[in-house]
């Protein structure tokens, strides 16, 4: 039996997104019944006492595989030895704040922790970055974890992955597992783009009855009008209805993105995860983008070679460049 080590920011002031994902972990949700778990959790000062109530009711709830858990406010012990970071926290946007502003928060925190991870963690540690602007946090956590391969970070999409394939089921009237390799391109904002181009609907999976997405649905002022916006504009949509952002949504696409880049993805499924371009499809070297993925061995691997059309392109591109910019300005933060 392995005992893995995961840290995850609790953020306990802004969110419940990590306190979700620290219980169903817990549980054995991420890693299976076979391995045990050293959860390390992680606040900033002001919340030590709350991080401790966290800790109390991980204790009552007599998890069998909770081996060890290490609540602290300090990067190093939290990130010391870990195979698996969930960085979940970041700086929430202010009323009256600039982006650049928020920019500017959000680089000094993920730079000390890419610093952190470099110094501390397992060489092979698998990075998701969770707190927003995803992408670009985690381009900064990579630029300064230089000893730990750039396969190694990542940035959630899988919600936006969620999202598309949960709006094509209903269109369709089927079960959401019937429908399989939507994909998310781009950045985790309102420019990503949702594309089902790849996707297909098994009609009768025993019988490998299946019809490709679009012909099914047979409504491309759909595909390429209200279902892209409707994924693009989801979590503003849950903010205005719930008065707060996506919470179990988004943990539930945490375990999704981590079970699949460690245990792999079942054969002829593709799921969406942003990591660094190695140059496919014309997305420059080491832009953190949301590609469409096959996961096997604890690695992950674009899928290339696919067609790619003009109204496919134009969107593309169009998240491209917001990517480019805000790394751009991001970077720019960076201590010299």
């Amino acid at each position: 039996m392995f005992t893995y080590r995961l840290s995850t920011l609790v953020n306990t002031v802004t969110g419940n997104i990590a306190y979700a994902i620290a219980f169903a972990v817990a549980r054995g949700e991420l890693f299976g019944p076979q391995n045990r778990i050293a959860l390390h959790l992680l606040d900033i000062p002001p919340m030590a006492e709350a991080l401790k109530g966290v800790t109390m009711e991980l204790d009552d709830c007599a998890f069998p595989l909770l081996a060890e858990v290490v609540a602290t406010t300090d990067v190093k012990t939290a990130f010391t030895g870990i195979d698996v970071a969930l960085l979940v926290g970041a700086f929430p946007r202010q009323k009256g704040m600039e982006r650049k502003d928020l920019l500017k928060k959000n680089c000094a925190i993920f730079e000390e922790q890419g610093k952190a991870l470099d110094q501390y963690a397992s060489r092979d540690v698998k990075v998701v970055v969770v707190g927003n602007p995803a992408n670009t946090n985690a381009a900064i956590a990579m630029a300064n974890a230089p000893s730990i391969p750039k396969k190694n970070f990542s940035a959630l999409t899988r919600l936006d992955h969620n999202r598309a394939q949960s709006q094509v089921a209903k269109r369709l009237g089927v079960p959401v597992q019937n429908v399989h390799n939507v994909v998310i391109w781009g950045n985790h904002s309102s420019t990503q783009y949702p594309d089902v181009n790849l996707a297909y609907v098994d009609h009768f999976p025993a019988q490998n009855i299946r019809t490709p997405i679009r012909p099914a649905l047979n409504d491309d002022k759909w595909v390429q009008g209200e279902f892209i916006s409707t994924v693009q504009l989801r979590g503003a949509e849950i903010i205005k209805a719930r008065k707060l952002s996506s919470a179990a949504s988004a943990a539930n696409a945490v375990l999704n993105h981590v079970q699949d880049w460690l245990q792999g993805t079942p054969s002829g499924k593709i799921v969406s995860m942003a990591v660094a371009s190695d140059g496919s499809y014309d997305i420059p070297q080491d832009v953190m983008y949301s590609f469409p993925v096959t996961c096997a061995g604890g690695d992950w691997k674009i899928v290339k070679g696919l067609k790619i059309d003009e109204f496919s392109r134009k969107k593309m591109e169009a998240t491209l460049q917001e990517l480019v910019e805000e790394k751009a300005e991001a970077f720019s933060f960076l201590k010299k």
